[in-house]
């Protein structure tokens, strides 16, 4: 089967210094990967460039079965992937604007705006807020918000960048479960930066980590966590001790 998309020896440099390299990554259509690694191993940087927003320096990508220039990637390419990242993004005006941007931007028109600003708004629970000015929101509400201008795009393909990181736990387990159900019935391809593992498993069928910019396990999620390297145990040895505790 023709991958959804596909990544080979992808290099990412910064002033001639390799920051991480990529040899193979594949998912197909609805699955999700969860990338994980110490602070500056890369991971950002490789989203990054998995996204577009910042061009690798070697690398080719293919989407839907045919190569895309990783340069100058066509307009309409872009227009079918959508990003989020840590910080929450607000632009000037309320919340139903903010969602709605890229909808203009892709000129359609006023009354289907309408429809799935609304749909994309009721469906992360902030449907109450529309008309609040977006920088009134409290953070969990703000990165619903911005899942929802990500969702109302329709993409097929979605970059998450620690998207929970600066919410509380409570928001966050609430967010996670709205999130793992939207993935599943859209069936929109996923990669989600993280920092926790609980992110990680609830969300994701793959699973990659990154060590001083290499990758070096990747694959199914149960079989790279039951198996891992040397690196990846040393990793995942603190969540280990605290589900031993039943701290979690």
């Amino acid at each position: 089967m023709t991958p959804w998309i596909e990544y080979q020896h992808f290099i990412c440099k910064k002033s001639n210094k390799t920051i991480v390299t990529l040899d193979h990554l594949s998912l197909q259509q609805g699955q999700t990967i969860g990338i994980m690694g110490e602070n500056g191993t890369g991971k950002s940087t490789l989203l990054k460039a998995m996204s577009l927003l910042e061009p690798p320096t070697n690398g080719t990508l293919i989407y839907k079965g045919k190569p895309i220039d990783t340069n100058k990637a066509p307009l309409h390419i872009r227009r079918e992937w959508a990003c989020v990242f840590q910080h929450s993004y607000r632009f000037i005006g309320t919340v139903y604007s903010n969602v709605e941007i890229g909808l203009k931007l892709r000129k359609i028109d006023k009354a289907n705006r309408q429809k799935l600003v609304m749909n994309w708004l009721e469906r992360f629970n902030i449907s109450h807020l529309a008309y609040e000015q977006a920088y009134r929101l409290s953070g969990g509400e703000a990165q619903r918000m911005n899942l929802a201008r990500a969702f109302v795009l329709e993409p097929s393909v979605l970059f998450l960048d620690e998207p929970f990181s600066a919410l509380d736990f409570p928001t966050k387990i609430t967010l996670l479960e709205e999130l793992q159900q939207v993935l599943k019935e859209t069936k929109i391809t996923t990669f989600l930066i993280s920092h926790d593992l609980t992110d990680i498993e609830f969300l994701s069928s793959h699973f990659l980590f990154i060590n001083k910019g290499t990758v070096t396990d990747q694959g199914d999620i149960t079989t790279v966590i039951q198996s891992p390297s040397s690196y990846l145990q040393s990793f995942l040895s603190p969540w280990q001790k605290i589900r031993d505790n039943n701290i979690l």
